[in-house]
């Protein structure tokens, strides 16, 4: 064998950053040759389109080989013996590119945001030939390649081509659907750095491992649309949150948690039956830690495979369309794990997230923090979002820990953080990204909407980007949460010296469009749950839950339940073990259930509760002073005349008779839900009905019974 150019050993080391250049049909002075490595491959024949054999000969003994094609052909198929075995295959080096010079424009100004239809594994059809288009972004590494199952997972095989600012990419023939890949990356410094997993995957391996699965997206099942108007702010909005893998189990079988199908076959009836409006999945994104909830993703595209596959996914969304739900996603932007399979140093480099721990590691969580001001990452972030409505249809997405993106002091110590360009702690290029991100979102999914758990005070959160706001559908109150979490955690003697708790969120409860959250958060670590919270012995917490569940209906802005909490969970939430169903057999518990039931349908029924549930003229206060006995009383507002909602809280276990209020109309006044009623587990103490109102001076007002640690509503009849 003659002596070899470098290159052909930079192919057969797997080293070559441009192996297209070597490899695969070219003219050499004037004569069309072809090129190919097959390791172990004893002998290989070109075969061209009209079955024309052109020998190759073997130029080095790692398996490269050469020689001139008959008739110059632009296709033809490798024919190479294995010992007794004889294969034919495509020469993935003789296929063009896959991205075209617009997607790469696209992408190198951050305005693709379609992009995961170039990036990623994509089953296709290429000059007549089926296969698998890969592309990856790295833009430092000097080699990378797709290995997997079509390619015994060895690294020489597939070597893809660069193009753009980084991006990598190859056309596999022969590849298909269902087969497991990861791209293997050596680095600027010339080392091999632990095999990757697809940043694009639609499809992964269930943990612990960590491979990309090649899935065809065409295949997918479309879900119908979700309930027309469902996220407009004068419709009502009562949210459902759910983790996948704890609502149910089979305690039958081990504990195992239920599949995408089985969960869309039972939750979204009992959703429906409790009259909420939404139900809310916390990251269904692949990551490889249970622990973490879904909130560490390492896959944003791929429906974690826990509970079945994407398809599987798909029929939980169209179940729940199919119910009359719809649909939000928790979707994690802030960070993500620093596992090695993972985004982690991608190409060698701090590639998507920063270099400085001072700006690219939570302190919190001990998780990356994705650098938003780089043109690619911010679009990879912002397709990632849109995403999953284009290919799933789903209604809204959550943002997750907004606060934390927002502020370059966030949980960090004085001097371990750093300024902005004008000096300040303002995170400039993550509010960008998430102005952008609600911006697109919209103009995209008009129906849709996103919210923000955000638990500060930055104003304007959602309102729209052309005031100056993030652009964001809703926000979560996280403090009238915390407020009110507080207040009803007291005993019941003290709460008198705490009534600001309850008056101080109505100061700025119309300042954004709100979400009333009782979520996950609030059930763990310590914090136990709900009921657990309630003060006194158990007529008092269950009564105490009744009433603080009647107020959080009543109060201004949209609402939001996490699981367990619709028939008061005794035992903190535990994302490994079932809900406590069983406690329904105990009345106590039914009733709650019971009363979440009937608040959801009496927020749904009468427009005062939800129509202005974002206007401050919709809300009126009546009693807000009576301290010593801990009552409250507010008129709820829709937009007829007719449409009034009279709320009544009493946050003591003691009854009041004969207690006046001050009431819109005269005439008489039926008292449409009572959280003591009998049926919710209380004592029954009420008004029968209706009252009709005292019309002894300016303003009618009317005498009621106010049932210990309760919440009634009444309505005008008309």
């Amino acid at each position: 064998m003659s002596s070899l150019p470098p290159e052909a050993y930079a192919v057969i080391a797997g080293r070559h950053s441009d192996p297209f250049h070597y490899l695969g049909r070219h003219v050499e002075d004037g004569v069309p040759i072809v090129r190919v490595f097959l390791p172990d491959a004893e002998n290989v024949v070109a075969v061209d389109e009209e079955g024309r054999q052109s020998d190759l000969q073997r130029i080095h003994d790692a398996g490269l080989f050469e020689g001139r094609l008959a008739n110059g052909s632009r296709r033809y198929r490798l024919r190479a013996r294995y010992g007794e075995r004889q294969i034919e295959i495509e020469d993935a080096y003789r296929f063009p590119p896959v991205l075209s010079d617009f997607d790469l424009h696209l992408l190198g100004e951050g305005n693709h945001m379609q992009l995961y239809e170039k990036l990623g594994a994509h089953p296709m059809v290429l000059e007549g030939v089926a296969g698998v288009a890969f592309a990856v972004f790295a833009p430092s590494a000097k080699r990378v390649s797709v290995v997997g199952d079509f390619n015994l997972w060895d690294g020489r095989r597939h070597v893809m081509r660069v193009r753009g600012t980084g991006f990598w990419e190859i056309f596999v023939p022969d590849a298909n659907p269902g087969e497991k890949y990861k791209y293997e990356i050596i680095a600027a410094d010339d080392h091999i750095l632990p095999l990757k997993s697809d940043p694009l995957a639609f499809s992964a391996e269930l943990r612990p491992k960590t491979a990309s699965i090649v899935l065809d997206r065409a295949a997918i099942p479309r879900p119908q649309p979700g309930p027309a108007n469902a996220n407009a702010l004068r419709e009502p909005i009562s949210i459902y949150e759910v983790h996948l893998g704890s609502w149910r189990r089979r305690a039958d079988e081990g504990g195992r948690w239920l599949t995408y199908r089985e969960i869309a076959r039972e939750l979204p009836d009992y959703v429906r039956d409790l009259g909420f409006t939404h139900v809310e999945f916390l990251p269904v994104s692949e990551h490889p830690f249970d622990g973490s909830w879904g909130y560490q993703p390492t896959g944003l595209f791929a429906p974690t495979s826990r509970f079945g596959t994407a398809s599987d996914f798909a029929d939980l969304i169209d179940a729940c369309h199919r119910a009359g739900l719809a649909v939000i996603l928790d979707w994690v932007p802030g960070h993500f794990p620093d596992d090695p399979h993972g985004l982690s140093r991608f190409d060698g480099t701090a590639l998507y997230e920063h270099q400085d721990p001072r700006q690219g590691r939570h302190l919190d969580w001990d998780t990356l923090i994705y650098n938003y001001g780089r043109t690619e990452i911010g679009n990879f972030l912002l397709a990632s979002g849109l995403f999953w409505f284009d290919q799933y249809r789903v209604d809204g997405l959550r943002v997750d820990a907004v606060a934390s993106m927002l502020y370059l002091d966030y949980s960090r110590p004085e001097g371990g953080w750093i300024p902005n360009r004008q000096g300040g702690r303002e995170n400039l290029e993550a509010v960008a990204l998430l102005r952008r991100f609600n911006t697109e979102v919209f103009a995209r999914f008009p129906h849709a909407t996103t919210a923000a758990e955000e638990s500060t005070a930055w104003p304007m959160v959602s309102r729209p980007v052309d005031w100056g706001g993030l652009g964001f559908g809703y926000k979560w109150n996280m403090g009238w949460m915390n407020d009110t979490l507080e207040y009803i955690g007291k005993n019941p003697i003290h709460r008198k010296h705490h009534h600001g708790q309850i008056l101080f969120g109505l100061h700025y409860a119309f300042s954004e469009n709100f979400i009333l959250p009782l979520s996950h958060d609030e059930v763990v670590h310590g914090k136990r749950s709900i009921l657990g919270r309630m003060p006194g012995d158990d007529w008092q917490r269950f009564a105490n839950l009744r009433a603080y569940y009647g107020f959080m209906f009543g109060h201004p802005g949209k609402k939001l339940l996490f699981m367990g909490a619709e028939f008061g969970q005794e035992n903190e939430w535990q994302h490994d073990h079932s809900l406590d169903w069983h406690l329904l057999a105990q009345s106590r518990h039914a009733g709650i259930q019971t009363l979440v039931r009937d608040l959801n349908r009496l927020y749904r029924a009468i427009p005062a509760l939800h129509q202005r549930d974002c206007e401050a003229e919709g809300f009126e206060w009546v009693i807000m002073n009576d301290a010593a006995r801990s009552i409250f009383a507010w008129i709820r507002k829709g937009h007829e005349t007719r449409d009034r909602c009279l709320v009544v809280v009493n946050f003591t276990p003691e009854v009041h008779r004969d207690y006046r209020v001050q009431v819109p109309f005269s005439g008489i006044w039926r008292e449409v839900l009572n959280t003591d009623a009998a049926i919710y587990g209380g004592a029954g103490i009420g008004n029968e009905g209706t009252v009709r109102t005292l019309d002894e001076g300016a303003i009618p007002e009317v005498s009621l019974v106010v049932p210990p640690l309760a919440a009634i509503f009444l309505v005008p009849e008309w």
